[in-house]
Formats: C-alpha cells, structure tokens, sequence
C-alpha cells in the first residue's frame, strides 16, 4: 500500500506539508532529549504544569495582536515568556520548600488555564480560536514556525552537550551532585526552562494538552530498549520521530486531526511494548508446584 504521507510530500502544492514535517523532526530531537530527564527526574507533573501555563502567554499574545494592534508578538513568543515564568516559579518554590509544591503546580496550572481562556473570550473580533492550540495542528506550521522551532531546538542541543554530566548528576543523585561541587539549584532551574522551552516548540504539534505525551512516552519505551541514558536519549529522540511521521501518516489516510493521531500512535507503541514485556516476564517466571519428579519442599 502506497504512504499517503509520501505522495503529498511529492505534490508541489503541499508545502504545509513539508514544514509539517521539518517540525516534526527538529522538535524530536528537543522532546527526546529534555523528555529523558524529566522522565528520570521523575517531574512529569512540573512539566504538565509549564505547558498548561504557556496558554495563558498564548491568550495574551492573541489579544495583544488582535485588540491592542502588537502585529508582531506571535502567539509563540507569549506562550515562551509565560511557560519560562511558570518554570522559575515553580522552580524557585520547590528549591525553597516555602509552599506545598503540588499546592504551587495546581494553582500555577489553574492559573495560566484560565488567563488564556479569557483573554481569548475578551477578543471581539471573530475568528479568532484557540482549539488548535490546544489540540495542535501540525498543518499551519508557518515559514516563522519552523524556523522558531529550528532556533528553539538548536539552542536545547547546545544546553545537553555542554551540560549533560550536570543534568544528569541532578537527575540521579542531588546530594552526590552537590558534593562533586554541582550547582544543583542553577541546573534544576535550567533543567525546567529547558522544558519550558520544550513545550513551546510542539505546541504546533500536538498542542498544549496533549504535549506531556510526547515528553514520556518516547523516553519510557527508550529506557526499555537502552542500557544508558545516552542510549535513551537516542532511542527517546528516534521514537519520538516515528511516532509524529507515522501520525502525520495516519491522519491523512484516514483524515483526522494530526495532533491526537501522533499522540494515539504513541500510546498504542507504549502499551504494545508494556503488554509483551508482561507477557515474556509471566513466561520465565517458573512454577511454583513441585512436579512429579521434583522432591518436597522442607518442613
């Protein structure tokens, strides 16, 4: 069966297309990165937080566009400023331990949730909508987009190979990072900004909501397949590629929407290798009945 997928790369008219997937690609090696230490930092939940706030930057930079007359503040530069905010925000209140941290990431969470949705309501110009920031639309990914992903994941690529042993010192084992002289606090705040970052450059993807998918599921079925976390990071980066090409194919075969596709694709992946993995580990566990031959357990 013919890819639909390459035969609209081939049309001459399907230049969306191919920025389509230019994005896609680039963001993989943002996501594949930062989403290995997050996963093995184990702050999902922080990450979850900073993407939901970036939609209150996302809401103020369409107001400001549309009502206030700021043509050149994109709604990307918006969600960056506020997703970098809500990141040092909670940074800062975890490190200091001065409020209950799931306390902080609900409230900062609801918070940036709710100033999205009303400044998009407070613009009295129609047609204006912010459901394909949410659920992404991997299709209007402009000229501007794609290079704003190029500069943003360029910049992530740098960070990781300069400062990968501290990242990863942080990540395992704080108090042995601080006692190998690791400024802990600076790399757990550059760690969250990262990811704060991360989340602005597939908001185009697969939007806001379903973003925190694409920081886990490739570095969790990567930690399956790699001994190391050089290895993950390799995997998570490759994983996370497929899975936006496969969805992007997916959603023009069967004409859905790109965003949910890539994220279906994803999950589907991660709970086919859980299940297997299941079933192999109920294959090797022997039996626990002595058999025929087998002498009796001892008094």
């Amino acid at each position: 069966m013919a890819s639909e997928l390459l035969e609209a790369l081939n049309t001459p008219l399907n230049g969306f297309l191919r920025h389509a997937v230019i994005a896609g690609l680039l963001a993989s090696v943002s996501f594949g990165m930062v989403g290995t230490y997050i996963v093995t930092k184990r702050i999902t939940y922080i990450a979850g937080a900073i993407a939901h706030c970036a939609l209150g930057g996302i809401g103020f930079a369409l107001y400001a566009k549309h009502e206030l007359g700021w043509e050149s503040f994109d709604p990307l530069h918006g969600a960056l400023i506020a997703a970098l905010a809500s990141a040092l925000l909670i940074g800062t209140v975890v490190l200091s331990r001065s409020e209950r941290e799931d306390t902080v990431i609900g409230a900062t969470w609801a918070t940036g949730m709710a100033t999205g949705f009303m400044f998009v309501k407070m613009v009295r110009r129609g047609g204006v909508s912010i459901e394909s920031w949410l659920f992404g639309d991997i299709n209007f990914v402009s000229e501007t987009d794609l290079w704003t992903v190029a500069i943003l994941s360029t910049g992530i690529l740098v960070l990781v190979l300069l400062f990968h042993r501290q990242f990863v010192a942080v990540c395992f084992d704080e108090d042995f990072a601080r006692a190998r002289g690791v400024n802990v606090p600076l790399f757990y705040l550059l760690l969250l900004c990262m990811s704060a970052v991360t989340v602005v450059v597939l908001v185009r993807v697969v939007g806001i909501i379903m973003v925190i998918a694409l920081f886990t599921l490739p570095a969790a079925l990567g930690s399956r397949f790699a001994r190391g976390l050089a290895g993950m990071m390799v995997w998570a980066i490759v994983l996370c590629a497929l899975f936006l090409v496969v969805g992007l194919e997916c959603s023009l075969r069967w004409n859905i929407t790109a965003g949910p596709s890539v994220i279906l694709v994803a999950a589907a992946s991660y709970f086919t290798v859980l299940l297997i993995g299941k079933i192999r580990a109920c294959r090797r566990v022997p039996s626990t009945m002595p058999g025929k031959g087998d002498a009796p357990p001892p008094d």
